[in-house]
């Protein structure tokens, strides 16, 4: 036993020699490698704010080109309702003319009867003109107004399918 107490003195000192050289040894190695990781840890935080800025930029300028899409379809639409319900007008108008036209035809008639039963007939047959006049005309209005309806309507709901397709996808993907 006193052979081992020799030895055992010995590995206590060379296991406090190891101990005392470890933090010099770890100081050493974890410099240059927390370096290394900052570095990395940086070129990556780098890149990547540079790819988000380049895609805010993107998307920043799909939004304006695709505003500047939904101003022009505005202004096209604008022109073709202006026109659309100018052309409307002028046909009522045409429309409330010949009406009023053939009321005085109706009257002049009148003016020159000579008996009931022919005042009767001529009413008749102006009365059934009018309602004829009435019918065909606001059927032509009707169609008129449909046909703008959809004139107005397709470059929005063109402009609406856009935007719900855009919707769906990624930003500045």
């Amino acid at each position: 036993m006193a052979n081992e107490a020799p030895k055992v003195a010995r590995l206590a000192a060379e296991t406090v020699s190891t101990a005392q050289a470890l933090p010099e040894a770890a100081a050493t190695t974890a410099a240059p490698r927390a370096a290394a990781f900052a570095n990395a840890a940086s070129t990556q935080t780098v890149a990547g704010m540079q790819t988000a800025m380049e895609q805010a930029s993107k998307a920043a300028q799909e939004f304006a080109e695709f505003s500047r899409g939904n101003a022009e379809t505005l202004a096209q639409v604008a022109q073709t309702w202006m026109t659309g319900t100018q052309d409307i007008s002028r046909q009522a108008f045409s429309f409330a003319q010949a009406l009023t036209e053939h009321a005085l035809e109706g009257a002049r008639a009148l003016s020159g009867v000579k008996s009931l039963k022919e005042a009767a007939d001529i009413q008749t047959t102006y009365a059934r003109g009018a309602v004829d006049k009435v019918m065909s005309e606001t059927a032509k209005l009707q169609e008129a107004s449909f046909r703008l309806a959809e004139q107005v309507s397709g470059p929005v709901s063109q402009r609406v399918s856009l935007a719900m397709e855009r919707m769906g996808k990624p930003l500045a993907a």
